[in-house]
């Protein structure tokens, strides 16, 4: 299965493809989509209309995986109604919802090929969290608790940065080298990894599961 990964920086599309490659339980082999100069949410906001065309219109891939990190914004519940944190922020997931389906019915269908099949996933408050899932504290629901009690969690990003990659501060190189580390400790547990984060985590886990119907 052809696969393309869109996230935050190109260390985190390495790590999510072993997330990936075990939630599906195959070997996807990658897709380049448009490069890409720029990286953090703004970006794959921007580019993510230009990487759904390219892939669909110049590739044969089967599927876009797109994973951001929620930051200060709300929790997007799977139930795909109710949202954890402060109403006037805006949801990511729902921005990247609305994103996919305004590209998507601009496009003619593919002559030859199934559709491109997408699932999103929101790392809350950032990849890290998940990349760092096992210690009690680091739950969903635990950060949903500051979000909904108006705390920014700047600070407790850096943290997480420091706890995965051994500094607030890493190198590109760092954080893709103690990225694919992590990734290969959490894969281990992905029940884990699902009760802990039910909502970012849990709809990734849904659509890949509907993508192999």
């Amino acid at each position: 299965m052809k696969v393309a990964i869109l996230s935050e920086s190109s260390a985190d599309e390495a790590a999510l493809r072993v997330i990936v490659d075990v939630l599906l339980g195959i070997q996807t082999e990658d897709v380049s989509g448009p490069s890409i100069r720029d990286r953090g949410w703004p970006s794959v906001r921007v580019v993510l209309p230009t990487v759904i065309r390219a892939l669909h219109y110049n590739t044969d891939a089967d599927g876009l995986v797109v994973v951001v990190d929620s930051d200060d914004s709300p929790i997007h519940a799977i139930d795909g109604v109710s949202h954890i944190g402060r109403a006037a922020d805006p949801c990511r997931v729902c921005e990247l919802q609305r994103i996919v389906e305004a590209t998507i019915a601009t496009m003619k269908p593919r002559q030859h090929e199934i559709p491109l099949r997408i699932a999103l996933g929101l790392a809350v408050p950032s990849l890290e969290a998940w990349l760092d899932c096992g210690p009690a504290h680091n739950t969903e629901a635990a950060w949903g608790r500051k979000l909904q009690e108006g705390k920014r969690l700047r600070l407790d990003r850096l943290e997480l940065k420091r706890r995965v990659y051994g500094s607030k501060t890493p190198s590109l190189s760092q954080q893709a080298e103690r990225g694919l580390e992590s990734a290969r400790r959490i894969v281990a547990d992905l029940v884990q990894l699902k009760k802990a984060f039910p909502n970012g985590f849990g709809m990734l886990h849904r659509d890949l599961a509907h993508s192999g119907k």
